[in-house]
């Protein structure tokens, strides 16, 4: 194999130790870093109680957003942190509560490969208030088609909420072609980057995208708790987010009940307490990431994915992720028969992959990963097959695949 020099970083990650892990789209490696950082949570709380607020914490959400910024080419106080993307998505879909507000439109286009919990909360809020969602459909479960998406984008449009990378088959949106056509209509976009910041780069000034959420709990191995939300900065003054909290209040300590009074900061998008323990996980990862250079793992990540794609071939299993380079993400799909019990061998035999129904055996090699765990992923799922090893789990189903 060729020389490697993203390898350096292996050390940084305790799991490589152990286990083949392929799992970074689901949950990436922990740097060992963390352990300090949550130590750090604990003697803060321990040694300076409420105190740690003033000292600390109070900005900790903001100085945590200014650490993520530069992985997607935002400025300092544009990124606000938050517990998970469905909260992300109610905040922004709360900007719209008022029908004034989506000049009378009545429409949300997103699609039919989505991931679930979006459309879970884009539904009920549209009906519960006389909407519609509109899910584009995909024909072959891997491609939603970028003419199908600005087809169903119209004047009555007023939010898209679309996936960069869909997480079931890595395929890669045109984000710029489709955030084009919904700003021709006068139409906002919230693009979910979860399965591409870290792996993929990602620009929102280049992009000119309205909204962006994504986390560290994937590709930026910085562990649950942590998603984020960029904001474009001449929206503070327009938009006005009914699912709020006092950490969005201008004056916080006044603990004024009576009218709200929002900040014209990423502030703004804040609501409740944040979580502390999170933002103290969140930016280890994306250190080394920094220092690893997105472009160098995104060349990476492509030879390896096609690594993969080419040994399932050769086995004659079907991937559902795209073979263009351009339109494929970090992760390769590959359905075999009796996949989730496949799956759940390959873990048993400390290579880490997950299922999805309707997809396949999804396997995802980050930065830190050899070729050769690449492809004894691959070859092992053959000889799993081919021994029938799998029937071992056929009476067995984990509530999380």
């Amino acid at each position: 194999m060729n020389k490697d020099s993203l390898l350096h970083y292996r050390t940084e990650f305790p799991i490589l130790e152990k286990k083949n892990y392929l799992i970074s789209n689901s949950l990436g490696a922990m740097p060992k870093s963390v352990y300090n950082r949550m130590n750090d949570y604990a003697e803060t709380w321990a040694t300076k109680g409420v105190s740690a607020w003033e000292e600390e914490w109070w900005e900790m959400s903001m100085k945590t957003g200014d650490a993520i910024a530069p992985v997607v080419g935002a400025g300092q106080g544009e990124i606000s942190m938050h517990p998970n993307i469905t909260t992300i998505l109610s905040i922004v879909l709360s900007c719209f509560d008022d029908e004034r507000d989506r000049n009378g439109r009545k429409k949300i286009v997103s699609e039919g490969l989505n991931f679930p919990s979006v459309i879970y909360a884009s539904r009920a809020w549209a009906e519960s208030r006389g909407c519609t969602l509109d899910l584009v459909p995909s024909d072959d479960g891997i491609v939603v088609g970028t003419q199908r998406m600005t087809d169903a984008i119209d004047e009555d449009t007023f939010l898209v909420v679309m996936s960069h990378i869909l997480f079931k088959s890595a395929y890669v949106q045109d984000a710029k072609a489709i955030i084009a056509k919904a700003h021709s209509v006068g139409a906002y976009v919230m693009l979910d980057a979860y399965q591409s910041v870290g792996i993929y780069p990602v620009d929102v000034k280049e992009l000119q995208v309205d909204f962006l959420a994504a986390g560290v709990l994937k590709w930026l191995c910085g562990g649950p708790g942590g998603c984020f939300l960029y904001v474009r900065l001449d929206l503070n003054s327009r938009l006005t987010p009914r699912f709020t909290g006092w950490f969005a209040h201008r004056r916080p300590f006044d603990f004024d009940a009576g009218v709200m009074e929002y900040r014209d900061d990423a502030y703004r998008f804040l609501n409740g307490t944040p979580s502390i323990p999170a933002l103290y996980a969140s930016t280890e990862g994306i250190k080394i990431l920094r220092r690893a250079g997105i472009p160098a793992i995104r060349e990476k990540s492509v030879r390896q994915t096609e690594l993969i794609i080419e040994r399932a071939g050769a086995y004659g299993f079907t991937v559902n992720s795209p073979r263009e380079r351009e339109r494929r993400g970090g992760t390769v799909t590959v359905d075999v028969p009796h996949g989730y019990e496949v799956a759940r061998e390959l873990i048993a035999r400390n290579i880490i992959v997950d299922y999805r129904k309707g997809a396949g055996i999804r396997i995802a090699p980050h930065f830190y990963n050899t070729d050769e765990e690449a492809i004894e992923a691959v070859d092992a799922i053959n000889e799993i097959i081919e021994s029938r090893a799998y029937e071992k789990h056929g009476d067995y189903r984990s509530m999380v695949t």
